[in-house]
């Protein structure tokens, strides 16, 4: 006897959509776990990713009223795909883009941090020339350097820039706020604030490559 799982053209073409979303969630876990055990480029795995994700977006925007949970569609059907569904549903492009975004965001910082960097650095030395020598003008500007060069993880611990500035801001903090540097003191600190810019510029190539 032969059962009959469509009443009518319209319900038949139904559950050729749902047989269809099906196949486009499955196929797309297996392309996820195939890229991250290298066993696809990342060039066709972003191909692939794309053609699925696209054909995805149309059948279930065709579907919402029928399927208004993905999720659960895929619960009641007993699909376990978890990564195809943080995918198609959660992320909604290739995995290979989204590291673009994070590299490129992360690079966007780090050209942020180091901008304001040098311009800390510039802030500070200008200021000495100026004869802004009291403690409470000098130790701001150190304090500020020192935090904005801590936000550079290319940076080791011990940069010279970074054990510099602690040993002054540290000499500063037994000084009385009204106290100024001597010329000698001075000269000093503009002297280890250049050496320390020049090592901190000299960093950058290599944290380019």
């Amino acid at each position: 006897m032969e059962v009959k799982l469509a009443n009518d053209k319209r319900e038949r073409e139904m559950y050729d959509s749902f047989a269809e979303l099906y196949a486009i969630i499955k196929t797309t876990e297996k392309l996820e776990k195939a890229y991250i055990r290298d066993v696809i480029s990342s060039s066709a795995y972003e191909t692939e990713c794309q053609k699925l994700i696209a054909h995805f977006k149309t059948l279930a925007s065709t579907l919402k009223d029928t399927i208004p949970s993905i999720e659960r569609f895929a619960e009641t059907y007993k699909m376990d795909c978890p990564a195809a569904i943080n995918r198609l549903v959660t992320s909604g492009v290739p995995a290979t883009v989204e590291h673009r975004a994070a590299a490129a965001a992360s690079m966007t910082s780090s050209a942020a941090a180091v901008a304001e960097c040098t311009q800390n650095f510039i802030t500070a030395m200008d200021s000495l020339k100026l004869n802004m020598v009291a403690v409470d003008q000098v130790h701001p500007l150190l304090s500020d350097l020192l935090t904005s060069l801590g936000k550079l993880t290319f940076l080791p611990p011990d940069f010279l820039g970074k054990v510099k500035l602690k040993e002054w801001i540290a000499r500063l903090s037994k000084m009385g706020a009204a106290d100024e540097l001597t010329e000698q003191q001075s000269r000093q600190l503009h002297f280890d604030l250049e050496s320390s810019y020049n090592s901190f510029m000299a960093a950058l190539p290599n944290y380019g490559n």
